[in-house]
């Protein structure tokens, strides 16, 4: 009897079947189903305004730097506490500081930090859930142990006791920081996918064939659960962004000098009454950011559901028009 698969035959997706299987009429067949995927995700017109939102986001604060002679650390000692003008066009803070430059550092920082926090928490989530979903026994064991003992901790709690004395570390501590609190739910739905896919047949011929745990897991396992580590991603950017907003406006993130939208708002939030540009810009940024990612989340969440059925209106109208 030949075996039906080998460790270099492509991983087949749930979605579709067992690989060699021919498509019933009117599926997508493999081939397409990047392009079945992309044409749900055009479809969803929030998905879309979100995705473009998050990109002139990007640009503001990757650019934004460059569109005025400003410093963030800065000071003008001839404005002091001025409303949005020409020379600062949004103002500035009761030292001289550009507002318009600050916010958009402050932007910077913290999707640079939300970015890292979701990278790094997911693939923390995919390692120890795929492992404890796949070896089973004592690993399943103890590694679900530890996911329930760091459930039990207040992670609130504990980031304002360490992150004082990760001071000197720099902000890259305080992102690993908010990763090590930031994976545990993602961790139990990737075991619980695990289990029930490493039963699979492709999994069982690629292990009979004496293929090895990590190479199933990385080539065989990750990739079918990779939809829902997508969205879990995109989610968890925008919930790092918040947090990171939360610890710095409580003095436990971003450090003087450098400045973050927590620490803008943290510094705005008194004399917002009287000087409000040196508080609404910044929560504008944060708010259009959370909302753009809740978007583009529940867009890609349709997009790649293998349950969706079939492509969306506007694309089946194109295709009948073709015919």
């Amino acid at each position: 009897m030949t075996v039906a698969a080998t460790a270099d035959t492509p991983t087949p997706d749930p979605a579709h079947g067992p690989a060699g299987a021919s498509a019933p009429a009117g599926a997508p067949r493999a081939g397409g189903r990047g392009r079945l995927v992309l044409a749900r995700l055009l479809a969803a017109r929030g998905a879309v305004a979100g995705a473009v939102l998050i990109l002139l986001l990007f640009v503001l604060a990757f650019g934004g730097p460059y569109l005025t002679p400003w410093d963030y650390a800065a000071p003008d000692f001839t404005a002091l506490h001025q409303p949005p003008s020409g020379a600062h066009w949004f103002g500035t803070n009761g030292v001289g500081q550009d507002v318009f430059a600050q916010t958009v550092r402050g932007l910077q920082k913290s999707l640079i930090i939300g970015l890292l926090v979701a990278l790094f928490s997911t693939a923390l989530a995919s390692l120890v859930g795929a492992c404890a979903g796949y070896f089973g026994g004592w690993t399943d064991r103890a590694l679900m142990f530890l996911v329930d003992l760091m459930l039990v901790f207040p992670s609130f709690l504990i980031i304002t006791v360490v992150s004082p004395r990760l001071r000197s570390s720099g902000w890259i501590a305080f992102v690993l920081l908010l990763a090590l609190f930031n994976w545990m739910i993602t961790a139990r739905v990737v075991r619980s996918m695990t289990v029930s896919l490493r039963e699979r047949e492709f999994v069982r011929a690629a292990r009979f064939m004496g293929v090895r745990p990590l190479r199933i897991i990385t080539r065989h396992i990750l990739p079918n659960v990779a939809s829902f580590l997508i969205v879990d991603a995109t989610i968890a950017v925008g919930g790092a962004v918040m947090s990171e907003t939360a610890l710095s406006y409580f003095g436990f993130g971003v450090r003087p000098p450098d400045v973050s939208l927590g620490t803008l708002l943290a510094a705005g939030t008194g004399e917002a009454p009287v000087f409000p540009w040196m508080f609404y810009f910044a929560a504008g940024l944060l708010v259009l950011f959370v909302l753009a990612v809740n978007l583009v989340g529940d867009g890609l969440r349709d997009a790649l559901d293998p349950t969706a059925g079939g492509a969306p209106r506007r694309t089946r109208r194109l295709r009948r028009k073709q015919k």
